[in-house]
């Protein structure tokens, strides 16, 4: 199995879904919601968001596009709906990305107070929420056409999602320490930074999508 087309799949899945996850400035909104609670209860709560965001996101890249060319929604019009989508969410989170801090607060919420909060509302929807599981079936859609290269793009983009799920249960672990060392002005700035890779990928999907759509009349002429 060629390891650069897997190094490339890890690379495009990794920016892409840690830039819509954004673990990093998730942590310190779970660090406001779960204050009240013990040491261990936050870090048994980190270690479940963790194990149940790589299921969402391993889910979504294996199985979404598969489901939705089932009924019937071509890969090229995924590649270039998915692209798109992804695109516009990088663009708000460059302009605006404290208007997603708030949501994601509203969104976590309603973990204060009640008792089994791992799975929701803090893995869904507050850490791999509808956003991220779009991006999720965006980077399914692309699927290379050859057997090996298929391989080596599931191999390289499940991997970044069980690292961008390790991160997400390592930051939600140590809230408090990222709190102090990052702060609302720093993690914004790594938002807008990690939101430019995620545009970057969005365009990137929605050429392949528009490419894959011209291909038969281009070669018809």
């Amino acid at each position: 199995m060629d390891s650069i087309p897997v190094a490339q799949s890890f690379l495009l899945a990794l920016s892409a879904l840690f830039s819509i996850v954004n673990p990093l400035g998730s942590a310190l909104i779970f660090s406001q919601v779960t204050a009240d609670r013990s040491h261990g209860e936050r870090l048994n709560i980190a270690r479940r968001i963790g194990f149940y965001s790589a299921l969402v996101m391993l889910g979504a890249l294996w199985g979404g596009a598969y489901i939705l060319a089932f009924f019937g929604v071509s890969l090229s019009a995924l590649r270039i709906a998915g692209g798109v989508f992804v695109a516009a969410r990088a663009w708000s989170l460059l302009q605006a990305p404290e208007t997603t801090e708030e949501r994601k607060q509203e969104q976590a919420s309603h973990a204060e107070g009640a008792d089994d909060v791992a799975f929701f509302p803090l893995t869904i929807p507050f850490t791999t929420g509808p956003g991220t599981i779009a991006v999720a079936i965006a980077l399914g859609s692309n699927l290379p056409a050859d057997d090996k290269a298929l391989a080596s793009f599931f191999l390289g983009a499940s991997a970044a999602a069980i690292v961008v799920a390790l991160i997400v249960w390592l930051a939600y672990a140590s809230a408090d320490r990222l709190v102090a060392l990052l702060g609302q002005a720093r993690s914004r700035v790594l938002t807008r930074l990690t939101a430019f890779l995620l545009l970057c990928v969005g365009t990137e999907i929605a050429l392949n999508g528009v490419t894959d759509a011209l291909r038969p009349l281009l070669a018809a002429r």
